[in-house]
């Protein structure tokens, strides 16, 4: 597999929520004097959405080029057009993403925004209130969305700058020979340089040049763990590949747990448990996090290996939907990276094989039944999933 390309010395930061997040973006906006590159996939018309509306806009009215593209499924059709509206009055420069299924089924997930190419933010943090549900707009949860971004400072800044210019591009018109162009110019990929402080890479996914780069980069890390591997994620369907691999590191002594969101689907959380026996007979570890909506796309793996990003851990991030995390190898980043998950997996609740083998043979049945469809669902829309 081709290895994941770390640059050395950056500076990356980790924030938890929107309540970290949310005022370091706003801050970054207003200071911004060239140019903003904005990517979402749920743009709300909560309070929050309105703030960053308001920075953009303003960023705007002083001269700063401001570009940004919405998932036009993710944040509606109605709120994308009317947010496209007010953009335009504004002077912002926006593009939706794959309006009406035009291009296929395929989403953008990515949450990015890059200033002035000098600091970018990537992860999982949406364009909405931290406090209101986003699978059922405007019901309040029962406390702040648990989800993590990252304010990148330093070298990799460059690539995600390039990343984000290269998709602006992509959802415009570009005839065939302009697509080609940017094709092979993106399959460039920088030459991995320097053993300084904070290495970081960009790790993306596409239907083009990088359909199984998060995968890979997940399969890698979890074929080297010694000590540990924690991972948090809202949604547990990935392929054969990826739980195969998170099995064999149990099986060699490795500290496996998965921290995973319930509630929001009930049949995604079917899917989720028609895994389980074969995880914990494994020696895996399952936590379900059920104190408010679990949003965050998060790993460490042993003491220098850390990601935050967009890409959960299914078949839409890892074989249809574009995406994009970072990867970090520093021990003080993982270090507080494992600090808020191991927080997160105390406040969970274990699952346990004896659990699974007092449910009845109906609610069996259902997780075999759930996890068939969502198979063969996730086969017609995607290669790769098993």
């Amino acid at each position: 597999m081709r290895p994941v390309g770390y640059i050395a010395n950056n500076d990356v930061v980790l924030l938890e929520s929107g309540c970290s997040y949310l005022p370091a973006l706003l801050a970054a906006i207003g200071a911004a004097r060239l140019e903003i590159l904005y990517e979402t996939y749920i743009y709300s018309e909560d309070k929050t959405a309105h703030a960053v509306t308001k920075a953009l806009a303003e960023a705007a009215g002083r001269g700063v080029k401001v570009r940004v593209v919405v998932d036009w499924f993710g944040t509606g059709s109605r709120t994308a057009r009317r947010l496209g509206e007010e953009f335009h009055a504004a002077g912002v420069h926006y593009r939706m993403f794959n309006p009406w299924f035009k291009r296929g089924v395929a989403r953008s997930h990515r949450k990015i925004c890059v200033v002035d190419n000098e600091v970018a933010f990537v992860g999982g943090i949406n364009t909405n209130d931290d406090l209101l549900c986003d699978y059922a707009p405007y019901e309040p949860l029962p406390g702040p969305r648990w989800d993590f971004a990252v304010a990148v400072r330093g070298p990799l800044v460059h690539e995600i700058h390039r990343e984000a210019q290269a998709q602006w591009m992509r959802v415009g018109h570009l005839d065939v020979v302009r697509r080609v162009k940017l094709f092979r110019e993106m399959r460039k990929k920088p030459a991995p340089h320097g053993d300084g402080p904070m290495r970081a890479a960009l790790v993306v996914r596409d239907n083009l040049r990088n359909r199984r780069t998060i995968q890979r980069a997940y399969l890698q890390a979890f074929g080297r763990a010694r000590k540990r591997v924690l991972m948090a994620t809202p949604y547990f369907a990935p392929g054969r590949k990826l739980r195969d691999a998170m099995c064999q590191a149990a099986r060699r002594g490795v500290d496996v747990c998965l921290l995973i969101g319930v509630g929001e689907f009930r049949m995604q959380d079917a899917v989720a448990y028609s895994f389980y026996p074969q995880l914990l007979a494994c020696g895996v570890r399952i936590v379900e996090y059920r104190s408010t909506q679990l949003h965050a796309k998060v790993a460490v793996v042993d003491d220098d290996w850390a990601t935050v990003g967009s890409s959960n851990c299914d078949a839409l991030s890892l074989f249809v939907n574009q995406e994009a995390n970072v990867v970090v190898r520093d021990a003080g980043f993982a270090a507080g990276m494992a600090d808020k998950i191991e927080k997160g997996i105390a406040a969970g609740v274990p699952v346990q094989l004896e659990d699974l083998r007092r449910l009845g043979w109906v609610r069996r049945f259902s997780h075999g039944a759930a996890f068939f469809l969502y198979k063969l669902t996730m086969r017609i829309f995607s290669i790769g999933y098993a």
